[in-house]
């Protein structure tokens, strides 16, 4: 097995929020069983692994990044027996299911929590985290990830208890031996279900050192992974995903070293805080500069090269919608959708597409009345406290709010875009008359079909796989170009970031073979139309080598 490619390396994973994607009953909430009468369309776009937010009993107050019971689901979206038919009709399509496992923090509502509130002698009172204060000075003025204090006074106790995230959520206490022998039994419930593989949520948080102010990155962390790792997925075929926002390419190569016994891979977040301002909140907007984009995904591609393993992502639940975000949802949002995935697919690491990034779904840019996100109603109160003008601080939710990436799910043209017939949870963007599923999947020059040709060939062209990465003109303002080298052939990839004609690389075009462009015509020379992008495959025994400088 050791000489073998892990099935996560050649694979293309698909994100799920189950609350928006389908509903099979009628009460506005997506749910398990909605997501099995999904699952031929997705093994039609050709992914192998669908990743599932948090489906766990939960009292929601997270949206299910509360759990308050590990090993069941949530009646919101269906049963046990459910979440077991769902695995058995993905594996029929060769399709795995991998949970999302919040091991940072639990409800409030969870039975250990309940009973840690019950005295300081109960034995699951060291489950959590806790110090002891007088009312109204807590034992530091660290913050919540959601706003407020991090810390939680309880009168009967006498004691404050952290929680990073919603008062509801309580972190777990990684400290005790017998928090971490019962997160293990539960990861092993899941194995012995037949999962593919799990998402660890905030994972670098749990050896937090709070009266340190130390949040991610602890000094246990590493130990208690590889703990983890001995007593359940280790030696396995599993993929697993560490979620660090705190991780460097050093960190990522000690999570994801494929002699080590940590993860398969991370998802780091270093490219996500390029449109804010240094210093500042992901709400202090600031413009994307390509060239560091470049430079981020650069660093990244060379330094995690034969020695660990990339995540590679636009989208996910906590993101607004790429395509709003640095492409553009106006008139060119079908091309700079295309190009986005382009630019993304050629780099080497596991790819990741969140629901309805392969119709170029869109943010909604809600009123704040139908926003429905805990940290972004937080977000307005506490800003407009602060005076920021009702125009500051809905351009901050409308550009980055969580909501954009939740609204339903576009299946059709129809009422709720298909979504459900009951009142959504949360509104469906009205643009799904044009942006849609039924209608993209059967047109071939859709934003859809190219992701599906995308997909088929990073699974066909190995130079994608393991190719040693180069960036080409790194000064260029306009255009990202790359290419990948694996001594038998070179993959260009060039991609016009932006909606103006640009000057892209000169490349051996007598030579090489179009893979894949997103415009009918390839580039001819070195002209780009506006977000023009394309794959350039030249065998190495034939191709001259392209210029590195503009």
């Amino acid at each position: 097995m050791e000489h073998t490619t892990p099935w996560w390396k050649n694979a293309v994973i698909y994100q799920i929020y189950p609350r928006s994607f389908q509903d099979s009953d009628g009460d506005g909430v997506g749910d398990l069983n909605g997501i099995v009468q999904r699952l031929d369309y997705l093994a039609g776009l050709g992914v192998d692994a669908l990743w599932l937010c948090p489906v766990y009993r939960s009292p929601q107050d997270d949206n299910g990044y509360d759990i308050s019971d590990y090993c069941d689901i949530d009646p919101l979206f269906g049963t046990l027996a459910d979440m077991e038919r769902l695995i058995r009709e993905a594996a029929r399509r060769g399709i795995r299911i991998i949970m999302d496992l919040v091991l940072n923090h639990s409800s409030d509502e969870h039975p250990w929590f309940l009973e840690a509130k019950k005295s300081r002698e109960n034995p699951y009172h060291d489950y959590y985290i806790w110090r002891d204060g007088v009312p109204g000075t807590p034992p530091n003025d660290m913050k919540a990830c959601f706003g407020g204090s991090a810390w939680t006074w309880v009168p009967e106790l006498g004691q404050y208890y952290f929680h990073q995230f919603s008062v509801k959520q309580p972190d777990l206490n990684w400290d005790n031996p017998a928090v971490r022998r019962q997160i293990y039994e539960v990861i092993n419930f899941w194995i012995e279900k037949g999962v593919g593989g799990f998402r660890l949520d905030v994972i670098d948080q749990i050896a937090k050192v709070p009266d340190e102010k130390i949040t991610n990155n602890g000094p246990m962390l590493h130990a208690y992974i590889r703990e983890m790792n001995r007593a359940t997925f280790g030696g396995t075929d599993l993929v697993t995903v560490g979620e660090t926002w705190g991780a460097t390419p050093r960190i990522a190569r000690q999570y994801s070293d494929p002699a080590g016994d940590e993860f398969s891979m991370v998802f780091q977040f270093e490219h996500i805080g390029l449109d804010q301002q240094p210093g500042g909140e992901k709400w202090d907007l600031a413009p994307l500069r390509l060239t560091e984009l470049k430079r981020v995904f650069s660093k990244w591609q060379t330094e995690l090269y034969g020695r660990g393993w990339n995540s590679l992502f636009w989208n996910n639940h906590d993101l607004p919608r790429i395509v709003s975000r640095w492409g553009d949802d106006g008139a060119y949002r079908e091309v700079s959708a295309k190009m986005l995935a382009t630019l993304l697919y050629g780099l080497q690491g596991t790819p990741y597409i969140y629901q309805g990034e392969e119709l170029g779904m869109t943010n909604a840019c809600y009123p704040l009345k139908d926003c429905r996100d805990i940290e972004t109603l937080n977000l307005y109160k506490e800003r407009r406290e602060k005076e920021y003008t009702e125009e500051e601080v809905m351009r901050s939710i409308h550009a980055k709010g969580r909501d954009n990436a939740r609204t339903p799910m576009q299946w059709t043209d129809g009422p709720n875009a298909g979504f459900t017939t009951g009142e959504p949870w949360i509104r469906v963007n009205p643009n799904h008359r044009q942006i849609n599923a039924r209608r993209q999947t059967g047109e071939p020059d859709s934003v859809f079909s190219y992701y599906k040709r995308l997909i088929a060939l990073r699974k066909n062209t190995p130079v994608v796989q393991n190719g040693r990465y180069e960036l080409l003109c790194p000064q260029d303002p306009d255009v990202f170009a790359y290419k990948r080298d694996d001594g038998k052939n070179t993959l260009y990839v060039v991609c016009n970031f932006y909606g103006r004609p640009a000057e892209g690389p000169l490349l051996p075009v007598r030579e090489g073979q179009v893979l894949i462009s997103n415009y009918p015509e390839p580039p001819a020379g070195r002209r780009l139309c506006p977000y023009e992008a394309v794959w350039y495959l030249c065998r190495n025994d034939r191709a001259d080598p392209a210029p590195s400088g503009q």
